[in-house]
Protein backbone atom coordinates (compact mmCIF):
# COMPACT_ATOMS: atom_id res chain seq x y z
CA UNK A 1 0.00 0.00 0.00
CA UNK A 2 2.88 2.36 -0.37
CA UNK A 3 1.79 3.90 -3.47
CA UNK A 4 -1.06 5.88 -1.89
CA UNK A 5 -1.21 8.19 0.99
CA UNK A 6 -3.74 9.98 2.92
CA UNK A 7 -3.67 13.68 4.56
CA UNK A 8 -6.20 15.48 6.91
CA UNK A 9 -6.80 19.18 7.05
CA UNK A 10 -7.54 20.42 10.27
CA UNK A 11 -11.80 20.35 10.34
CA UNK A 12 -11.93 16.62 11.00
CA UNK A 13 -8.43 14.80 12.79
CA UNK A 14 -10.22 12.42 14.63
CA UNK A 15 -12.17 10.68 11.87
CA UNK A 16 -8.59 11.19 9.68
CA UNK A 17 -7.42 8.98 12.35
CA UNK A 18 -10.02 6.29 12.37
CA UNK A 19 -10.00 6.13 8.30
CA UNK A 20 -6.08 5.45 9.01
CA UNK A 21 -6.43 2.79 11.63
CA UNK A 22 -8.79 0.76 9.73
CA UNK A 23 -6.87 0.39 6.40
CA UNK A 24 -3.88 0.20 9.01
CA UNK A 25 -1.50 2.76 7.13
CA UNK A 26 -0.06 5.58 8.93
CA UNK A 27 -1.11 9.50 8.48
CA UNK A 28 0.95 11.25 5.92
CA UNK A 29 2.40 14.47 7.35
CA UNK A 30 1.00 17.85 6.52
CA UNK A 31 1.59 21.12 7.98
CA UNK A 32 -1.51 23.51 7.83
CA UNK A 33 -1.50 26.82 9.89
CA UNK A 34 -2.82 30.35 10.03
CA UNK A 35 -0.74 33.23 9.81
CA UNK A 36 -1.92 36.34 12.29
CA UNK A 37 -3.76 38.06 9.03
CA UNK A 38 -5.93 34.83 8.66
CA UNK A 39 -4.22 33.63 5.46
CA UNK A 40 -3.85 29.87 5.75
CA UNK A 41 -0.44 27.84 5.06
CA UNK A 42 0.17 24.67 3.86
CA UNK A 43 3.61 22.54 3.56
CA UNK A 44 3.10 18.66 2.87
CA UNK A 45 5.95 16.66 4.15
CA UNK A 46 5.71 13.28 2.43
CA UNK A 47 7.10 12.38 -0.79
CA UNK A 48 3.63 12.22 -3.18
CA UNK A 49 5.34 12.41 -6.77
CA UNK A 50 3.24 9.37 -8.82
CA UNK A 51 1.61 8.40 -6.10
CA UNK A 52 -2.49 8.67 -5.18
CA UNK A 53 -3.53 11.25 -2.72
CA UNK A 54 -6.22 11.06 -0.38
CA UNK A 55 -7.21 14.25 1.34
CA UNK A 56 -9.75 14.16 4.23
CA UNK A 57 -11.30 17.22 4.67
CA UNK A 58 -15.15 18.24 5.62
CA UNK A 59 -15.56 21.67 4.65
CA UNK A 60 -17.66 22.19 7.59
CA UNK A 61 -17.67 25.16 10.26
CA UNK A 62 -15.70 27.52 10.06
CA UNK A 63 -16.50 26.63 6.40
CA UNK A 64 -14.47 29.55 4.36
CA UNK A 65 -11.25 28.28 6.33
CA UNK A 66 -11.51 24.22 6.04
CA UNK A 67 -12.52 24.78 2.33
CA UNK A 68 -9.13 27.26 1.84
CA UNK A 69 -7.52 24.74 3.73
CA UNK A 70 -8.81 21.52 1.48
CA UNK A 71 -7.92 23.88 -2.15
CA UNK A 72 -4.61 24.41 -0.80
CA UNK A 73 -3.49 20.95 -0.05
CA UNK A 74 -5.05 20.06 -3.44
CA UNK A 75 -3.03 22.40 -5.23
CA UNK A 76 0.33 21.66 -3.01
CA UNK A 77 -0.19 17.56 -3.91
CA UNK A 78 -0.97 18.75 -7.34
CA UNK A 79 2.32 20.63 -8.18
CA UNK A 80 4.45 18.15 -6.86
CA UNK A 81 3.23 15.74 -9.30
CA UNK A 82 0.50 13.72 -7.27
CA UNK A 83 -0.45 10.81 -9.72
CA UNK A 84 -4.36 11.26 -8.83
CA UNK A 85 -5.77 13.53 -6.04
CA UNK A 86 -8.86 12.51 -4.15
CA UNK A 87 -11.08 14.93 -1.97
CA UNK A 88 -12.87 13.14 0.35
CA UNK A 89 -15.25 15.33 1.70
CA UNK A 90 -17.88 13.53 4.69
CA UNK A 91 -19.64 16.83 4.84
CA UNK A 92 -19.73 19.16 1.70
CA UNK A 93 -20.84 22.77 2.34
CA UNK A 94 -22.05 25.39 0.90
CA UNK A 95 -24.83 22.04 -0.78
CA UNK A 96 -27.50 23.72 -0.01
CA UNK A 97 -27.29 26.80 -2.28
CA UNK A 98 -27.49 24.49 -4.73
CA UNK A 99 -30.07 26.31 -7.53
CA UNK A 100 -31.14 30.09 -7.87
CA UNK A 101 -34.45 30.75 -5.03
CA UNK A 102 -34.31 34.35 -6.21
CA UNK A 103 -32.90 36.68 -8.89
CA UNK A 104 -29.00 37.63 -8.61
CA UNK A 105 -27.96 35.21 -6.02
CA UNK A 106 -25.26 32.65 -6.92
CA UNK A 107 -25.22 28.65 -6.78
CA UNK A 108 -22.40 28.35 -4.57
CA UNK A 109 -22.40 24.83 -4.74
CA UNK A 110 -21.62 24.87 -8.19
CA UNK A 111 -18.91 27.81 -7.42
CA UNK A 112 -17.34 25.14 -4.96
CA UNK A 113 -17.13 22.72 -7.49
CA UNK A 114 -15.60 24.30 -10.18
CA UNK A 115 -13.33 25.47 -6.99
CA UNK A 116 -11.95 21.93 -6.60
CA UNK A 117 -12.09 20.74 -9.94
CA UNK A 118 -9.79 23.69 -11.02
CA UNK A 119 -7.51 23.28 -8.04
CA UNK A 120 -6.58 19.48 -9.29
CA UNK A 121 -9.06 17.04 -7.78
CA UNK A 122 -9.18 14.07 -10.28
CA UNK A 123 -12.32 12.63 -7.87
CA UNK A 124 -14.40 13.23 -5.26
CA UNK A 125 -15.51 10.86 -2.21
CA UNK A 126 -18.67 12.37 -0.50
CA UNK A 127 -21.31 11.21 1.94
CA UNK A 128 -25.43 12.31 2.19
CA UNK A 129 -25.23 15.39 -0.48
CA UNK A 130 -28.00 17.86 -0.05
CA UNK A 131 -29.00 17.32 -2.99
CA UNK A 132 -27.73 14.56 -5.10
CA UNK A 133 -27.91 16.46 -8.52
CA UNK A 134 -24.70 18.31 -7.02
CA UNK A 135 -22.66 15.63 -8.88
CA UNK A 136 -23.79 16.99 -12.01
CA UNK A 137 -21.37 20.09 -11.00
CA UNK A 138 -18.87 18.40 -11.77
CA UNK A 139 -17.05 17.00 -14.46
CA UNK A 140 -14.82 14.41 -12.41
CA UNK A 141 -15.97 11.10 -10.98
CA UNK A 142 -17.79 11.51 -7.83
CA UNK A 143 -19.23 8.59 -5.26
CA UNK A 144 -21.62 10.12 -3.23
CA UNK A 145 -22.05 7.49 -0.05
CA UNK A 146 -24.84 7.31 2.21
CA UNK A 147 -24.77 6.74 6.05
CA UNK A 148 -28.41 5.03 5.59
CA UNK A 149 -26.22 1.15 6.35
CA UNK A 150 -25.15 2.09 9.67
CA UNK A 151 -28.25 4.06 10.99
CA UNK A 152 -30.56 1.35 9.55
CA UNK A 153 -28.39 -1.25 11.73
CA UNK A 154 -28.60 1.06 14.84
CA UNK A 155 -32.34 1.62 14.53
CA UNK A 156 -32.75 -1.96 14.03
CA UNK A 157 -30.67 -2.80 17.20
CA UNK A 158 -32.51 -0.43 19.65
CA UNK A 159 -36.00 -0.09 18.34
CA UNK A 160 -37.42 -3.14 18.12
CA UNK A 161 -41.24 -2.63 17.28
CA UNK A 162 -44.13 -0.39 16.77
CA UNK A 163 -41.79 2.19 14.71
CA UNK A 164 -43.06 5.01 12.74
CA UNK A 165 -40.15 7.10 10.38
CA UNK A 166 -40.83 10.49 9.66
CA UNK A 167 -40.13 12.76 7.14
CA UNK A 168 -38.91 16.33 8.74
CA UNK A 169 -40.18 17.80 5.00
CA UNK A 170 -41.68 16.57 1.48
CA UNK A 171 -38.07 16.69 0.26
CA UNK A 172 -37.17 13.82 2.91
CA UNK A 173 -40.04 11.66 1.35
CA UNK A 174 -38.04 9.45 -1.10
CA UNK A 175 -35.33 9.23 2.28
CA UNK A 176 -37.77 8.14 4.80
CA UNK A 177 -39.25 5.34 2.73
CA UNK A 178 -36.52 3.84 2.05
CA UNK A 179 -35.69 3.61 5.46
CA UNK A 180 -39.46 2.07 6.60
CA UNK A 181 -39.65 -0.30 3.38
CA UNK A 182 -36.17 -1.75 5.04
CA UNK A 183 -37.19 -1.55 8.77
CA UNK A 184 -40.96 -2.81 7.67
CA UNK A 185 -42.16 0.28 9.20
CA UNK A 186 -44.69 2.80 8.91
CA UNK A 187 -43.93 5.99 6.99
CA UNK A 188 -45.24 9.93 8.02
CA UNK A 189 -44.34 13.41 6.78
CA UNK A 190 -44.29 16.83 8.21
CA UNK A 191 -45.60 19.58 6.32
CA UNK A 192 -43.53 22.26 7.26
CA UNK A 193 -43.82 25.72 6.33
CA UNK A 194 -40.28 28.31 5.98
CA UNK A 195 -40.92 31.52 6.63
CA UNK A 196 -37.06 32.61 6.56
CA UNK A 197 -33.46 30.52 5.97
CA UNK A 198 -33.34 28.72 9.10
CA UNK A 199 -36.84 29.16 10.72
CA UNK A 200 -39.36 26.98 10.02
CA UNK A 201 -42.85 25.84 11.52
CA UNK A 202 -44.03 22.22 11.72
CA UNK A 203 -47.59 22.42 10.76
CA UNK A 204 -48.84 18.82 10.62
CA UNK A 205 -48.29 15.34 10.86
CA UNK A 206 -49.92 13.79 7.45
CA UNK A 207 -50.19 9.69 8.84
CA UNK A 208 -50.59 7.81 11.81
CA UNK A 209 -48.05 7.90 14.63
CA UNK A 210 -50.28 7.30 17.67
CA UNK A 211 -48.70 4.76 20.16
CA UNK A 212 -45.79 4.52 18.10
CA UNK A 213 -41.92 5.07 18.54
CA UNK A 214 -41.53 8.08 15.92
CA UNK A 215 -38.36 8.72 14.35
CA UNK A 216 -37.40 11.73 12.34
CA UNK A 217 -35.32 11.04 9.61
CA UNK A 218 -33.12 13.61 7.92
CA UNK A 219 -29.57 14.46 6.44
CA UNK A 220 -28.49 17.41 8.33
CA UNK A 221 -29.47 19.31 11.89
CA UNK A 222 -28.37 23.19 11.20
CA UNK A 223 -30.16 24.88 13.99
CA UNK A 224 -32.26 22.44 15.22
CA UNK A 225 -35.68 24.51 14.86
CA UNK A 226 -36.87 22.53 11.79
CA UNK A 227 -36.18 19.22 13.82
CA UNK A 228 -37.62 20.60 17.51
CA UNK A 229 -40.78 21.68 15.69
CA UNK A 230 -40.99 18.52 13.82
CA UNK A 231 -40.98 16.74 17.72
CA UNK A 232 -43.49 18.98 18.88
CA UNK A 233 -45.69 18.08 16.17
CA UNK A 234 -45.14 14.74 16.45
CA UNK A 235 -45.81 14.12 19.92
CA UNK A 236 -49.09 16.48 19.47
CA UNK A 237 -50.05 13.81 17.41
CA UNK A 238 -50.40 10.79 19.92
CA UNK A 239 -46.96 9.20 19.47
CA UNK A 240 -45.34 7.33 22.11
CA UNK A 241 -41.99 8.93 22.02
CA UNK A 242 -39.82 10.42 19.58
CA UNK A 243 -36.06 10.47 17.97
CA UNK A 244 -34.68 11.86 15.56
CA UNK A 245 -31.55 10.67 12.94
CA UNK A 246 -29.80 12.45 10.46
CA UNK A 247 -25.70 12.19 8.58
CA UNK A 248 -24.42 15.93 9.08
CA UNK A 249 -24.77 17.20 12.61
CA UNK A 250 -23.61 21.32 11.87
CA UNK A 251 -25.51 21.94 14.96
CA UNK A 252 -25.19 25.72 14.95
CA UNK A 253 -26.26 28.37 16.94
CA UNK A 254 -28.64 27.73 19.29
CA UNK A 255 -29.33 24.21 18.08
CA UNK A 256 -27.83 22.20 21.60
CA UNK A 257 -30.37 24.35 23.42
CA UNK A 258 -33.21 23.18 21.29
CA UNK A 259 -32.53 20.17 21.60
CA UNK A 260 -32.31 19.97 25.39
CA UNK A 261 -35.22 21.48 26.25
CA UNK A 262 -37.02 19.38 23.12
CA UNK A 263 -39.12 16.62 23.43
CA UNK A 264 -36.65 14.61 21.80
CA UNK A 265 -35.57 11.26 23.36
CA UNK A 266 -32.33 11.02 21.37
CA UNK A 267 -30.22 12.19 18.58
CA UNK A 268 -28.45 9.63 16.19
CA UNK A 269 -25.75 11.68 14.20
CA UNK A 270 -22.17 10.20 12.34
CA UNK A 271 -19.09 11.81 12.51
CA UNK A 272 -19.06 13.16 9.34
CA UNK A 273 -18.62 16.65 11.59
CA UNK A 274 -17.23 16.98 14.95
CA UNK A 275 -19.51 17.83 17.62
CA UNK A 276 -18.83 20.96 19.55
CA UNK A 277 -17.80 20.47 23.29
CA UNK A 278 -21.19 21.56 23.95
CA UNK A 279 -22.51 19.53 21.86
CA UNK A 280 -20.62 16.87 23.07
CA UNK A 281 -21.94 17.27 26.50
CA UNK A 282 -25.76 16.77 25.13
CA UNK A 283 -26.90 13.46 26.72
CA UNK A 284 -29.18 12.55 24.13
CA UNK A 285 -26.37 13.23 21.05
CA UNK A 286 -25.09 9.43 20.02
CA UNK A 287 -22.55 9.73 17.85
CA UNK A 288 -22.04 6.72 14.95
CA UNK A 289 -18.70 6.76 13.29
CA UNK A 290 -18.45 6.22 9.45
CA UNK A 291 -14.68 5.69 9.65
CA UNK A 292 -14.98 2.08 8.03
CA UNK A 293 -17.83 3.04 5.27
CA UNK A 294 -15.18 5.95 4.20
CA UNK A 295 -12.40 3.74 4.59
CA UNK A 296 -13.76 0.98 2.08
CA UNK A 297 -14.64 3.53 -0.28
CA UNK A 298 -11.07 4.55 -0.35
CA UNK A 299 -9.39 1.48 -0.48
CA UNK A 300 -12.28 0.13 -3.50
CA UNK A 301 -11.50 3.34 -5.49
CA UNK A 302 -7.57 2.92 -5.35
CA UNK A 303 -7.43 -0.77 -6.25
CA UNK A 304 -10.12 0.18 -8.94
CA UNK A 305 -13.07 -2.29 -7.46
CA UNK A 306 -16.47 -1.63 -7.37
CA UNK A 307 -18.06 0.82 -4.64
CA UNK A 308 -21.72 0.29 -5.81
CA UNK A 309 -22.52 -1.95 -2.74
CA UNK A 310 -21.31 1.29 -0.65
CA UNK A 311 -24.08 3.14 -2.08
CA UNK A 312 -27.29 1.69 -0.11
Amino acid sequence: MDDFIIFSGNSNPDLADKICKYLNVPLGGAIVKTFSDGEIQVEIDENVRLKEVFIIQSTCAPVNDTLVELLLMIDACNRSSAKRINAVIPYYGYARQDKKVAPRVPISARLVADLLTVAGTQRVITMDLHAGQIQGFFSIPVDNLFAAPIILEYIKNNFKENIVIISPDAGGVERARAFAKRLDADLAIIDKRRSAPNQAQAMAVVGDVRGKVAVILDDMVDTSGTLTEAADAVMKAGAKEVHASCAHPVLSGPAIERITSSKLKSLVVTDTIPLSAEAESCSKIKVLTISELMGEAIIRSHTGDSVTSLFV
